[in-house]
């Protein structure tokens, strides 16, 4: 059974609802592979590392918008993964794991390539 992006979302927004999605995945991204990096250089134990590694990577995704509502959700995933896991000021966490959600549930916008590679196909007839 396959299931397209297409089906998940009717449109995939453009104009300023879509430049406003753009925003928010370029905050977030740039946000989690910078978490990844900090907590990389601070640290190296495996366990502690693999959870701001699996935010960075899907941060990549995101800067991107591939896979964006698979994504979201694994950001969402990792980032409570970090929250009770994790000494430390839990508010980032929660602050991307809930754009992370929020990104899952409203899509990627026109600026993405899922859109591209997804979205609705404009098809031209020729007449005679």
């Amino acid at each position: 059974m396959e299931v397209s992006l297409q089906r998940l979302f009717s449109t995939f927004a453009d104009g300023w609802p879509g430049a406003g999605l753009l925003l928010q995945r370029l905050v977030t991204a740039v946000t989690l592979l910078y978490c990844g990096a900090a907590h990389l250089k601070e640290t190296s134990q495996f366990p502690s590392i693999l959870p701001y590694m699996v935010g960075a990577g899907a941060g990549l995704l995101l800067l991107v918008g591939l896979w964006t509502p698979a994504v979201g959700a694994v950001i969402a995933l990792a980032e409570v993964w970090i929250v009770f896991s994790c000494a430390g000021d839990p508010w980032k966490p929660i602050i991307l794991a809930t754009l992370g959600t929020s990104l899952a549930m409203i899509g990627p916008g026109a600026w993405s390539i899922d859109a591209h590679l997804f979205g609705r196909k404009h098809i031209e007839t020729s007449t005679r």
